[in-house]
């Protein structure tokens, strides 16, 4: 039996790891096995990133993009908890970040092209059966940001926002005939593009896309 796979993407800010749990949620109440993860991971791999993304370690921003790829890599293939076995034993697998978190985040500083070549091993090992974008406003973005966390990411200024967020469109746009993208309105009540997403992954559970 086959599981599923959803991405949850969006800016900082954009509310997906919240809407990672509440999709969780909806899912164990429904009875649906599920595993919910993130990245970077807990390995020795994810825990330089979080330290190169909060600023602790400073990192050439060429090698980041090869560290995410490697950190997912295990993420997919380790063999207790990889999330390609977990789809294969029938589970339906969340992720708050995925490859398209890399290609919009990385090529802020670097082409998008080159990224997406780097990242296309994890991306040929297991694709979503959707990435569902969570779209939210750089401003509106910006002051949940500043509301919520004691530490900012070094992503997270208005100006690295706003293009982050364009170059998630233009991922989108360049990897559009492989990818099931569904765009989420974010401005809304929590509650609102959580019965969005819950709607969207409900119908294509059923359908078994």
């Amino acid at each position: 039996m086959s599981g599923q796979f959803f991405a949850l993407e969006g800016i900082d800010g954009s509310g997906k790891s919240t809407q990672l749990k509440l999709l969780a949620r909806r899912l164990e109440e429904a009875g649906i096995p599920c595993l919910t993860t993130c990245e970077p991971t807990d390995g020795p791999i994810g825990k330089f990133l979080r330290q190169v993304l909060i600023g602790q370690v400073k990192c050439d921003s060429r090698a980041v993009a090869p560290l995410f790829a490697a950190d997912r890599l295990d993420h997919l293939l380790n063999k207790e908890n990889g999330l390609c076995r977990a789809v294969e034993r029938g589970m339906t697998v969340l992720s708050d970040r995925y490859y398209f978190s890399s290609y919009a985040y990385q090529s802020v500083d670097l082409p998008l092209e080159w990224v997406i070549e780097v990242n296309r091993p994890c991306a040929q090992l297991l694709r979503p059966t959707a990435t569902l974008f969570i779209d939210i406003s750089p401003e509106l973005a910006l002051a949940r940001i500043t509301q919520n966390r004691k530490r900012t990411e070094l992503f997270e200024t208005r100006d690295r926002l706003t293009r982050t967020r364009e170059q998630f469109f233009r991922a989108f746009a360049l990897e559009k005939d492989r990818e099931n993208v569904v765009i989420i309105p974010g401005d809304r009540d929590v509650d609102a593009v959580a019965e969005d997403i819950w709607r969207t992954v409900s119908t294509l559970l059923s359908s078994g896309a």
